[in-house]
């Protein structure tokens, strides 16, 4: 497309009135890239995400990630800086402006702790856990739920904040399921969006009658915690085997003992690793249960129980 060639000349892209500099490429997915940019009107640096979209359908989800991203202004959200649709024919590219977050994801900074036979200490998961927890917070009192959060889509700042990003796959929180036809499509719907390790048991076999919620998320939060705490997520070696998750997220998540964390830490953890949706805690009451341990989260001393 006529515009992607801007960038890779190393060109200068206008995005709303406004120009930027083209730096470098900082990755890929399947249907998008995002490129380093610097702003030419204050020299601060951005990232710059560019879905490809094939068709209509493709434009449809383009749009509706940047509506989700305008929704919210929050601390722990990744913002919107700006955003434009470039059309070549038949084909389009969105472009999504967002900021630079030199640090990278929480699952970098897990993954390089863990080659370094590391560890967060409870400390630095209380904080991050807490500011994962009150965007999430913020996304479910606007009546929707993230459905992808994962390590890789949690940014950290030189601060430690975490910021929820890729708020594509974001939908109304409150699902009413009522016939075999809708539970298939909401099934494969997920089996598309939402990371097979991470992804709720309610979403690998949906009822034909059934009410699916935003406690979705509170069992991908405890996969992340449970990332945080030993590094990986509770079924990332099970996908990485070639085993089912499917299978193995009906049963009981073990969790293993350890004497870095404290046993107020595991039963939070426990309490949102349960496979019935029904009896898992709302995110008000995990963002409760963090503030009595908010000691730690001061640098303090930890709670141990």
């Amino acid at each position: 497309m006529g515009s992607t060639l801007c960038i890779c000349s190393r060109g200068v892209i206008t995005i709303e009135n406004k120009r930027y500099m083209f730096v470098q490429k900082l990755g890929e997915g399947g249907f998008s890239y995002v490129d380093l940019v610097e702003g030419v009107h204050d020299g601060r640096f951005y990232a710059l995400k560019r879905i490809l979209c094939h068709d209509r359908e493709d434009r449809k989800e383009a749009v509706h990630e940047v509506e989700m991203h305008r929704l919210f202004n929050h601390p722990n959200i990744l913002r919107l800086e700006g955003q434009c649709i470039i059309e070549k024919g038949s084909k389009w590219e969105a472009w999504l402006l967002l900021p630079y977050v030199a640090k990278g994801t929480l699952w970098s900074e897990v993954e390089g702790l863990r080659d370094k036979n590391c560890a967060l200490s409870e400390d630095r998961v209380l904080h991050i856990l807490r500011g994962i927890s009150l965007g999430l917070k913020a996304i479910h009192e606007r009546g929707y739920a993230h459905r992808d959060l994962k390590p890789t889509n949690v940014l950290l700042d030189d601060d430690d904040r975490p910021l929820i990003m890729d708020l594509g796959s974001m939908n109304h929180a409150r699902i009413e399921v009522t016939s075999s036809r809708q539970a298939m499509s909401v099934q494969d719907w997920a089996a598309q969006r939402c990371t097979i390790s991470y992804r709720a048991p309610e979403l690998f076999n949906v009822e034909s009658n059934c009410v699916i919620d935003e406690r979705t998320d509170i069992w991908s939060l405890g996969c992340v915690l449970y990332c945080m705490m030993f590094g990986e997520g509770p079924f990332d070696m099970i996908f990485q085997k070639g085993d089912s998750v499917a299978l193995a997220v009906q049963n009981t998540v073990t969790i293993r003992t350890s004497n870095r964390y404290s046993q107020a830490l595991e039963s939070l953890l426990s309490s949102m690793l349960v496979v019935n949706h029904q009896e898992r805690p709302y995110i008000s009451t995990i963002l409760a249960q963090i503030e009595t341990l908010v000691p730690a989260v001061d640098g303090q001393a930890t709670t141990r129980i």
